[in-house]
């Protein structure tokens, strides 16, 4: 292995006392391949298997805590104890492979189709839909609701305890629902759960202390608590930077092991002002890195990509896409073969890659989404 790249490949220690084996974590992307009722399919076994070999951490594409957060056709659940059995499948074969295992749970909010939820209706903070085409208007949910909604992030931990994985990441990112009631688009409720930053940060907290109060509970070993979050909103009114670093310090009082910054590109600057163009991971990380640790992604492509990004003073690196087109990232640069590293994906490629029928569907209908030869 190049000396140069030695960095990535040393061991971390989370705040609660996990370790992994070295920096560098596969990050949650949707599979579209579960099975009909929620569990696990063999052909994602497979895949995450295929991958776990090389990484520190596994975070597992987001299984949804409730039926009524069931966002698409093809995902996981942890929604009741009926999926522990296919979880612990799951967390096992990714342990199996030396890496840890953290499940990524989440509630879709207005973003669920008709066809994936209860009753053909979707929920979120308020009655406003998304801006984007198909989108439907949701039901404001009640206080009971939010109430439940909240357990049920929790009641998803204790499944995810009792089937053995090492962590939970509460998916913040992406316009799902913990993203929505942050978010001054999708939440104009004018009660305790909306209006100011402060009350919008109200759902997402709650979120956070109802999981730690589930592990404080019931994990009898150091258990991993993350949380994910995007850094902007493109709509106006929506989450601007100066939103999320109030969030992310409120976020480090908690004392979680990380957040994680989903962006597209890790060097990117912002999404609502093209001038400024400073890398939104780093801007968290000055704000709350002495506090918490943070977890950078987006088109880190190559060995260079990620220790550059590791050098900015990163403490853990993700890769999403770059695993979907190379599995064995992590093992050509341990061997000196960096130079190997395929960062293009042939159509061709479905079986030798091992990826699921449902996941390699989407890969070739998004044109542009992945680098396709």
């Amino acid at each position: 292995m190049n000396q140069k790249y030695s960095p990535l490949f040393q061991p971390f220690n989370f705040p609660c006392g996990v370790q992994i084996k070295n920096r560098v974590l596969m990050a949650p992307m949707t599979t579209w391949s579960g099975n009909d009722d929620g569990t696990v399919s063999d052909a994602e076994i497979i895949y995450y298997r295929t991958r776990a070999h090389g990484v520190g951490t596994i975070i597992t594409a987001a299984a949804y805590v409730m039926p009524q957060g069931k966002g698409f056709q093809g995902q996981i659940g942890a929604h009741t104890d009926d999926m522990i059995p296919s979880l612990k499948r799951l967390a096992t074969i990714i342990q199996a492979q030396g890496a840890k295992a953290i499940l990524q749970v989440y509630h879709g909010g207005r973003q669920c189709p008709p066809d994936a939820v209860p009753n053909g209706q979707a929920v979120s903070a308020s009655a406003i839909k998304a801006e984007h085409e198909g989108a439907v208007v949701p039901r404001e949910m009640t206080e009971d609701e939010i109430v439940q909604t909240i357990q049920a992030f929790g009641q998803a931990t204790r499944r995810a305890i009792a089937a053995g994985f090492d962590g939970v990441e509460v998916h913040g990112a992406n316009t799902f629902l913990v993203q929505q009631f942050f978010s001054p688009h999708a939440n104009r409720r004018n009660d305790k759960w909306g209006g100011s930053v402060e009350k919008r940060m109200t759902f997402p907290l709650a979120v956070v202390d109802e999981v730690i109060n589930i592990v404080a509970k019931h994990a009898q070993q150091p258990f991993i608590v993350g949380y994910r979050f995007s850094p902007e909103e493109i709509e106006n009114p929506g989450i601007t930077m100066d939103n999320t670093l109030q969030l992310a310090d409120a976020l480090a009082d908690k004392k979680l092991d990380y957040v994680h910054v989903s962006t597209l590109n890790f060097l990117g600057g912002s999404l609502r002002d093209k001038d400024d163009q400073k890398s939104r991971p780093l801007i968290v990380a000055e704000r709350v890195g002495d506090r918490i640790p943070v977890i950078g992604v987006g088109s880190i492509h190559t060995a260079d990509d990620a220790i550059q990004a590791f050098e900015t003073g990163m403490p853990l690196i993700a890769l999403g896409r770059e695993l979907i087109m190379e599995p064995d990232w992590i093992q050509k640069v341990q061997a000196g073969q960096e130079d190997q590293i395929c960062t293009t994906l042939s159509k061709n490629a479905q079986k030798s890659l091992v990826i699921p029928d449902g996941l390699w569907q989407v890969i070739m209908k998004r044109v542009g989404w992945f680098p396709v030869v």
